[in-house]
């Protein structure tokens, strides 16, 4: 029960801010923590997990909100319910996942990977908030505003211009009911769609980027110093003590001070009280045109949720000396980010902070991680009111210091140290998420890593895989005994590691240096534990070369996976008689004596 106050404490301001941030305003984040905190715990399979909306997961759902809320020409009412069914379609997509046994591979992610893209998420959430916390905001700048009035006069026409297409009434001869319909195009219209466009232009990395300048033009000075108090607060807090979250401290302090004193900030949206409701237009409203072109944006919360609720889970794991259930976990998620779709909630992910928070405090069991949520929820339908009074600058500096604490500085450190292919990696990962996409980001930086892995193995493969004559060959124990009048006829090919895709052929270029003189030559496989489809047909196509020119193959060591590829294609017998197959080099020896 302590477990679960302390961690609910930590995730109320959390929730809002991450909720102001998304663009969907504070309740989507209080009913998210709500909603994912309780129904991921219940179904989860990581016992102290403390889940809800988080830093990686709000990063890309404002992505997503920007961008759906930009095609429904900026209108939230109209956008939400496409915005909930990617929600609620990532969280089934989860669940899938789970079912589907895809849990256990998360932990395969290179660090390199992992490093870039939480140092990404702590760069947009800085460069994101630092608009509000100089009193920015784009849309409320007329002067930048004005700048799109004539795309926004062309959107408007281009819509009139694919009504009449549709209607059948669009005649190229008369362009009559065209002009009587942009005749009744309002001021307010052009307005509407102009801030649409305002907020599009200036959302995201290099957005914010982009309107810097007109923010420290227009600089709004109570914004700036309530943002920098906060982050004073956080910081100078948890040096007295860590007991207490400096956030939570700095929420309740400064918002009293400036509400208290009756200063001139903007607040946040007013939160609804009362139990969260239903959003029914999920399927009232639900077209599959209109969602397909997001499938892929629920696809990247989907995954992006896997990891960061895996990750945590192992956090949790190494704390509490147990181990989690990693499909139902995904599964568990996969249920919360669903119901808080239904309820309009911000999805979200295990949060490892307040997960740490839960262990600390003395969290073992599922249980905490509900009492989080049923607080989350009394304070929702109690201090609601009071909520809405909170300054918006106070939640962009609680932001801030988020940012600043999910950047991997342990990988940042270790650069100098680090090989030059992971460093590339890293900083690819960290540039194209900061300033692109961020699961795009990660699937290049998977893939590098996966070349440069399996080049790496591939040359380790064939630098221990030499074919010298048994005189010159850095000899095994049970190799020693062979006797010296065939030691130049016959050949011996140690085969160390797996024979795959990227050492296969560099070993047909190896297997070629093996003089014509050689009657016999023995492949010990004692130490290729796996083949690949490309490293079989390479050794065929090396065993029939040496079957046309009459030289004898033989085996040694063949491991279980490599047997049963070598009999699926017949490699055995066909090419290589079962009599020329052993076990061990000994069996080898005494029959090749025989032979000779």
């Amino acid at each position: 029960m302590l477990g679960g106050i302390t961690a609910g404490i930590v995730a109320l301001p959390l929730a809002l801010a991450f909720g102001v941030s998304s663009g969907l305003g504070p309740s989507a984040g209080l009913y998210g923590a709500i909603i994912v905190g309780f129904f991921a715990a219940l179904f989860g399979g990581t016992n102290t997990q403390i889940s809800g909306p988080t830093a990686p997961m709000t990063a890309v759902s404002m992505v997503v909100v920007t961008g759906i809320i930009a095609s429904f020409g900026g209108e939230l009412d109209k956008a939400l319910p496409i915005i909930l069914t990617v929600f609620l379609l990532a969280g089934i997509i989860q669940i899938a996942l789970g079912a589907m046994g895809i849990g256990k591979y998360i932990r395969y992610i290179p660090y390199p990977v992992v490093s870039g893209f939480m140092t990404a998420i702590g760069v947009i959430i800085i460069i994101t908030q630092l608009l509000p916390s100089l009193g920015y905001y784009p849309k409320e700048d007329m002067a930048f505003v004005n700048q799109f009035k004539p795309q926004a006069e062309e959107i408007i026409l281009d819509q009139i211009l694919k009504e009449e297409a549709g209607e059948g009434v669009l005649v190229l001869e008369n362009f009559k009911t065209t002009i009587d319909k942009a005749k009744l195009i309002t001021p307010e219209q052009i307005l509407k769609e102009s801030k649409t466009l305002a907020g599009k232009e200036s959302s995201g990395v290099l957005g914010s980027l982009k309107v810097l300048p007109n923010a420290w033009n227009n600089l709004v000075w109570i914004e700036i110093i309530l943002a920098i108090i906060t982050i004073i607060t956080i910081y100078g807090f948890e040096k007295i003590t860590r007991k207490i979250p400096g956030q939570l401290v700095a929420l309740f302090v400064i918002t009293g001070i400036a509400y208290g004193f009756n200063l001139n900030y903007r607040s946040i949206e007013a939160i609804p009280g009362g139990i969260p409701v239903p959003n029914l237009g999920i399927f009232t409203n639900f077209d599959l045109t209109s969602v397909t072109p997001y499938i892929f944006m629920a696809l990247t919360l989907a995954l992006l949720g896997a990891i960061d609720s895996l990750l945590t889970s192992i956090v949790a794991d190494n704390m509490t000396k147990t181990r989690h259930r990693p499909n139902k976990e995904l599964i568990g998620q996969g249920i919360g980010n669903s119901i808080a779709a239904f309820f309009g909630g911000l999805p979200g992910a295990g949060a490892t902070i307040r997960t740490v928070v839960n262990i600390r405090s003395g969290g073992k069991t599922r249980l905490s991680g509900m009492i989080a949520s049923i607080l989350l929820l009394i304070i929702l339908l109690v201090l609601s009111p009071i909520a809405s009074k909170i300054p918006a600058a106070v939640l962009a500096g609680i932001l801030i210091t988020v940012g600043i604490g999910v950047m991997d500085y342990k990988g940042l450190k270790a650069i100098p140290n680090m090989p030059r292919s992971e460093v590339t990696i890293l900083i690819i990962v960290l540039i194209l998420s900061s300033i692109w996409n961020l699961v795009f980001a990660v699937g290049i930086g998977l893939v590098l890593a996966s070349f440069i892995f399996m080049k790496k193995i591939g040359d380790l493969s064939i630098q221990n895989s030499e074919v010298k004559s048994l005189d010159k060959l850095v000899l095994w124990n049970d190799e020693k005994n062979f006797p010296e009048e065939l030691s130049e006829k016959i050949f011996i090919k140690h085969i160390n590691g797996p024979l795959f895709f990227g050492s296969s052929s560099e070993f047909h270029q190896l297997a070629k240096q093996i003089p014509e003189t050689a009657s016999s030559i023995i492949f010990r496989m004692d130490k290729m534990p796996y083949i690949d489809q490309s490293g079989l047909y390479t050794l065929e196509d090396i065993v029939m070369d040496f079957e046309k020119e009459k030289k004898n193959i033989y085996l040694v060591g063949l491991n279980k996976q490599p047997a049963y590829m070598f009999e699926r294609i017949d490699i055995i017998p066909d090419l290589i008689p079962e009599e020329h197959v052993f076990s061990d080099f000994d069996g080898c020896l005494e029959y090749i004596k025989k032979q000779y």
